[in-house]
């Protein structure tokens, strides 16, 4: 057996002296694996801060202040905004209220004046039509009958004024034999009128069964379908939903112009006849020259505007109604003695604009903060302001900021 004092021998044999230090590769082993914890850690920590201060700055939109003026083909003395119209344009309908046979246009076509564009069902107009005719000849028949009768009466006569003469007869006979032509000559001309008024009941149902056919009122391309096979259409609104009131709406392209609405203080700016370029949004590339049609003589009271009528001179396919368009006013020769302004800073969208007590302020985004500007504000372009101080071309105005934003506060621009 194994004595006390060997178990005590082996036992010591087996215990870890932790008084020595322990090899060379075991501690750089451990200072690497707690170094590259605190690395790694610092990373998470720095990582979490941007993503809270990322989802925390607000998304903004925003627009580059625009410079007032600047044409190449001349001085701008004002600028506006306004969009592209037809002086010539109509839903076309029939005159009366039927139900849609045929639809015979879709969106884009180009149409000439009394070109069919649609048709309605006409089976009751056919059918007025066709008895109208009939009593118009059943009148022309009767007419026939009564110049026979008249004929015969007037024979008659002849041969009683003759019998007469040789006092065969009496003269009341003869007499009654006249009065006999007159009454018949009476209703042959009656009957005349009755064929009149026959021939106007079948001018009434033809015109009838020409409003079953829709035709183009002048030339001009289709912008709307409005209506289809077995729809009701009338040209009255009788309500409900079920009823359209047209079959599609046409635009005469050759019509085109432009509206802008003008602040009333900068209309002496504008004179019928002045040059003027057009920039139409879709194609800002585009300066389409273009004149003043007419101002016309009224005042918006609520905007303080004066609608101002331009004609283009140049028509093209990509002006279509309703598109946006930037024009300026081109300077004109000055007459002796008179001297035009010429406009001055920046327009910026009026929805950038806010107030502080009583400065106007907008906010301009630089290296991804906030920063406040007051502005010195000028006239009213349509949604636009001109700012005449405090913003230079080109910076980039908040539009829709939180109403909570502060100077230097953090945003970040918001993806199109």
């Amino acid at each position: 057996m194994t004595s006390d004092t060997d178990k005590k021998a082996l036992l010591g044999q087996l215990r870890i002296d932790r008084s020595e230090p322990p090899p060379n590769g075991a501690h750089a082993r451990r200072t690497w694996i707690v170094g590259a914890g605190l690395a790694l850690a610092v990373l998470v920590a720095v990582g979490a801060w941007l993503a809270l201060n990322a989802h925390a700055a607000p998304a903004v939109h925003t627009v580059a202040a625009q410079a007032i003026g600047g044409s190449g083909s001349g001085a701008s003395v004002l600028d506006a905004t306004g969009y592209v119209t037809a002086r010539r344009q109509a839903t076309v309908s029939a005159q009366i209220t039927g139900t849609v046979a045929a639809v015979l246009i879709e969106e884009g076509d180009h149409v000439k004046e009394g070109q069919v564009i649609g048709r309605l069902d006409d089976t009751a107009q056919r059918a007025a039509l066709a008895q109208a005719q009939a009593q118009l000849h059943s009148a022309q028949a009767l007419l026939q009958q009564a110049q026979a009768m008249l004929a015969q009466n007037q024979r008659d006569v002849k041969r009683d004024e003759d019998l007469v003469k040789r006092k065969l007869i009496s003269e009341q006979a003869a007499e009654q034999a006249r009065t006999q032509v007159e009454t018949q000559t009476a209703q042959v001309e009656a009957q005349h009128k009755q064929i009149d008024l026959a021939e106007a009941n079948v001018r009434a149902a033809q015109v009838q069964l020409d409003y079953c056919t829709v035709r183009a009122p002048f030339t001009g391309v289709v912008i709307a379908k409005a209506a289809q096979v077995g729809e009701i259409i009338s040209p009255l609104s009788a309500g409900g939903g079920f009823t359209r009131t047209g079959i599609g709406t046409l635009v005469d392209m050759d019509s085109l112009e432009v509206e802008v609405d003008v602040n009333e203080a900068y209309i002496n700016r504008v004179q019928p006849g002045q040059r003027v370029e057009s920039v139409l949004n879709a194609y800002p590339d585009w300066r389409i020259p273009s004149h003043v049609i007419a101002i016309i003589p009224t005042a918006d009271r609520s905007k303080a505007t004066v609608k101002v009528r331009i004609g283009l001179d140049v028509k093209d396919n990509r002006i279509v109604p309703d598109m946006g368009v930037r024009v300026s006013f081109l300077e004109a020769s000055p007459a002796a003695g008179q001297v035009h302004e010429r406009p001055r800073g920046v327009l910026v969208p009026a929805a950038a604009l806010r107030k502080d007590g009583d400065q106007d302020i907008v906010f301009v985004l630089e290296a991804h903060r906030a920063q406040r500007r007051s502005v010195t504000l000028g006239g009213t372009s349509g949604d636009t302001r001109q700012l005449l101080a405090g913003v230079t071309p080109g910076e980039l105005v908040i539009v829709d900021g939180p109403a909570d934003l502060t100077d230097g506060a953090a945003v970040r621009e918001a993806k199109p």
